[in-house]
């Protein structure tokens, strides 16, 4: 099953690396900005490294300072970890880490049009960083670790390569409580980062069991519905869209889909207009320290 789930996730990813989506669509911008980015911020970094994918801005709460060495995992196109390559500075180094080859390759080429110098990615899952034990400053993560599917071995390869004393810094979503039976079953609600998700208890047992200190986690209270601001461009005639879509345009209508079976867009937004998304999760800010002495 996990397999499969790394799948899904690969391909919708693949398709957002490969779109055009970027800081210069107003619904990408609006999603950034809802969830904690300035517009100063947003307008400071490569436009391509924003698509509308945060559900928080982890290098606000980080705290970097200069020569550390911060790990992003899940870096996307590189929008936290160009942020955060300004914090640190030349003498610091800011990594990101993704599985998915064209988010990669649109970062490093992101990297290479935004002049950076300090800067690194890597192909790989979360749960097998390719970094050596006790190396990072802080771990910072942004709507990601909710699409893992073996969460614990990733609180443990997070305390693995952090130092002692080390710090992280997330945003996630995890849940309130529960979900309703046809969301938590829902491959479209797994890869639209909502199935995925664990309760807010036991992402606290998680980091504990891992090994860490003084575990923080708090709502944040952002409208989970801002996403939807950036999923109609993304899944419904759009300029993002490419050619070989598979919605076409038809009439004065948004979109239909090309083919007789449902998108992963549109079962998602079938659930979300069943299900109030933010009775059950929530935008969490999540904190935690490596103990000095293990």
């Amino acid at each position: 099953m996990s397999e499969q789930l790394l799948d899904s996730v690969k391909s919708k990813y693949g398709a957002v690396a490969e779109s055009t989506l970027s800081n210069d669509h107003a619904g990408v911008k609006a999603v950034a900005e809802a969830f904690g980015y300035s517009a100063e911020e947003l307008t400071s970094i490569p436009a391509g490294a924003n698509m509308g994918l945060s559900c928080g801005n982890p290098t606000a709460t980080a705290h970097l300072k200069p020569g550390e060495v911060v790990v992003d995992l899940g870096s996307g196109g590189g929008l936290d970890v160009f942020l955060a390559s300004r914090m640190v500075g030349p003498e610091g180094r800011a990594i990101g880490i993704d599985m998915t080859t064209a988010m990669i390759e649109r970062a490093r080429e992101n990297a290479q049009k935004g002049g950076y110098t300090n800067v690194e990615f890597y192909q790989s899952t979360i749960d097998q960083i390719p970094l050596e034990d006790a190396s990072v400053d802080c771990i910072i993560s942004n709507c990601v670790i909710n699409l893992a599917p073996d969460k614990p071995a990733v609180f443990r390869e997070i305390a693995r390569v952090l130092k002692p004393g080390g710090r992280v810094a997330l945003s996630d979503i995890a849940l309130k409580h529960d979900l309703p039976e046809a969301v938590a079953q829902s491959m479209a609600a797994y890869v639209g980062c909502i199935a995925g998700a664990i309760l807010i208890d036991d992402y606290r047992a998680g980091l504990l069991a891992a090994g860490f200190q003084h575990v923080e986690i708090v709502d944040s209270e952002a409208d989970l519905n801002a996403y939807a601001k950036v999923e109609n461009q993304a899944g419904c005639c759009s300029p993002s869209m490419e050619v070989g879509s598979p919605f076409q345009v038809i009439g004065d209508a948004c979109c239909t889909p090309a083919t007789s079976e449902p998108s992963l867009h549109e079962e998602l937004t079938t659930l979300l207009s069943q299900y109030d998304v933010n009775e059950a999760a929530a935008s969490v800010k999540v904190y935690a320290i490596k103990p000095r002495v293990v």
